[in-house]
């Protein structure tokens, strides 16, 4: 019987949009620090991590090179998600994520020395179609009506996402001889020792003994951490049956779910998010996503 991969990395998709959504909340609004943000979070990767672990063990035959290249997919994984949500402590998250949601691009570009794949024309165009999304998207629009582009913080977001390319492709090929469940908890242990290498630090432990509400803040984090279990196993699931450049491509339809969360979230809590008002920068975002969307929808269905 042959798995449905497609709807799993939608799914996977949509999860993970929500679990971008609180992340923003989370840092912008809730914890004091960035690092407030990842220990607690690194404390709870890692516990996932280790009953994973025990429950799925690695098969016998796996060998030193898929274990060395599915460390160092972790690891090119948590310094993207790092990246990541750096930006989220100050930049609108429906801004941030569709820049950071070009990383299929640079699967396919790396999947031409790497997996031998071609590109076409139209490809190539699709390519030059979603970084001109990425740019527009990145226009902050004034209260006169001004524009300005972010300049540094574009270069964080791209740069996070060619890491997580790096990854993706580091994955798919780890998952030629190890499980999705092995696949994840080899890159939650990763992403808990980076996570805890930022921010194992006394001031830190200090924020969160006295920050206000922390009972409430401590517990969306954990039910946040929950999903991103579950849409990172369903995303290591998918890329285990379909090809990496495909899942990719549905994975970089996220910035959709994440502006149809952000858009509802801020008709019923507009305090849930940092967000920008205004027509003009809504039709602005709602341009840039289908842009970028529809390029990397092109890049593969020609």
């Amino acid at each position: 019987m042959s798995v449905d991969w497609v709807s799993i990395a939608v799914l996977s998709t949509a999860v993970l949009g929500l679990v971008n959504i609180i992340d923003s909340h989370l840092i912008s609004k809730r914890m004091p620090s960035l690092s407030a943000f990842l220990l607690p979070a690194g404390f709870l990767i890692l516990f996932f991590a280790l009953v994973l672990s025990y429950l799925f063990p690695l098969p016998e035959s796996v060998g030193s090179q898929p274990m060395i290249v599915a460390v160092v997919s972790g690891l090119l994984r948590a310094g993207s998600l790092v990246i990541l949500l750096y930006v989220l402590k100050t930049e609108e998250v429906s801004r941030a994520i569709p820049v950071f949601h070009t990383f299929p691009v640079f699967v396919a570009i790396m999947a031409l020395p790497l997996l031998g794949e071609t590109l076409g024309y139209l490809q190539w165009l699709a390519i030059v179609i979603v970084v001109a999304g990425a740019v527009l998207l990145s226009v902050k629009w004034g209260r006169d009506g001004s524009t300005s582009w972010p300049g540094r913080t574009f270069l964080f977001l791209l740069a996070a996402s060619l890491l997580m390319a790096g990854a993706n492709i580091a994955s798919k090929y780890a998952l030629g001889y190890v499980s999705f469940w092995n696949m994840y908890w080899i890159s939650a242990l990763c992403m808990s020792a980076v996570f805890m290498l930022i921010s194992l630090r006394r001031h830190v432990f200090r924020e969160l003994a006295t920050m206000g509400r922390r009972g409430s803040a401590l517990g969306l984090l954990a039910f946040n951490e929950l999903l991103v279990l579950i849409g990172v196993l369903l995303m290591f699931w998918a890329m285990e049956n379909g090809p990496v450049s495909l899942v990719s491509t549905i994975a970089g339809g996220r910035p959709l779910f994440v502006l149809i969360y952000a858009v509802t979230l801020s008709r019923f809590l507009p305090r849930f998010l940092v967000w920008q008002y205004g027509r003009e920068a809504l039709a602005l975002r709602i341009i840039a996503t289908t842009l970028i969307v529809a390029g990397i929808a092109v890049i593969y269905l020609t």
